[in-house]
């Protein structure tokens, strides 16, 4: 695999959520694009409570949001979103309402399979879940790899 990066932006890849029914729905901004790195923002939702008492964002809403900048944090060696073969998510902390930021970097780029992961903030800075996930980079059946 060539570790020649793509040059790709934060603007490649909101045409990606915008074109994304489930992705525009979680109301995704990216912020920034670095060659192994991603920062997003998502704004709130009243869809994504969990438990109308205390206003509890649904764990499921981290677990995407891990999960897409994670993989999205692979953009500039794979130049694509890329499939999901396993993700772990942990939560630290109880989320409420506010717009939530991930966080997601590039910990092992293989030919075959990579490692990344990604934290979630709220509005005030703090840790409220984070993850890493392991992502099918081998190049697609009948392509070059990425890159060359």
């Amino acid at each position: 695999m060539s570790t020649e990066k793509l040059g790709k932006t934060a603007a490649d890849v909101q045409t990606i959520v915008d074109r994304s029914p489930f992705l525009s729905w979680l109301n995704l901004t990216i912020l920034e694009l670095g060659d192994d790195t991603i920062e997003l923002k998502a704004a709130w939702r009243p869809e994504w409570v969990a438990n109308p008492t205390i206003g509890q964002t649904q764990g499921g809403i981290h677990a995407a949001l891990i999960d897409f900048a994670a993989n999205l944090a692979l953009m500039n060696s794979m130049g694509r979103p890329v499939l999901t073969v396993d993700l772990r998510v942990d939560y630290h902390r109880l989320a409420t309402k506010g717009d939530l930021t991930a966080k997601g970097r590039v910990i092992k780029l293989g030919k075959q399979v990579s490692t990344c992961e990604a934290e979630i903030y709220d509005e005030a800075g703090r840790l409220l879940a984070s993850g890493r996930g392991t992502f099918l980079t081998a190049p697609q059946e009948g392509k070059a790899p990425s890159g060359t």
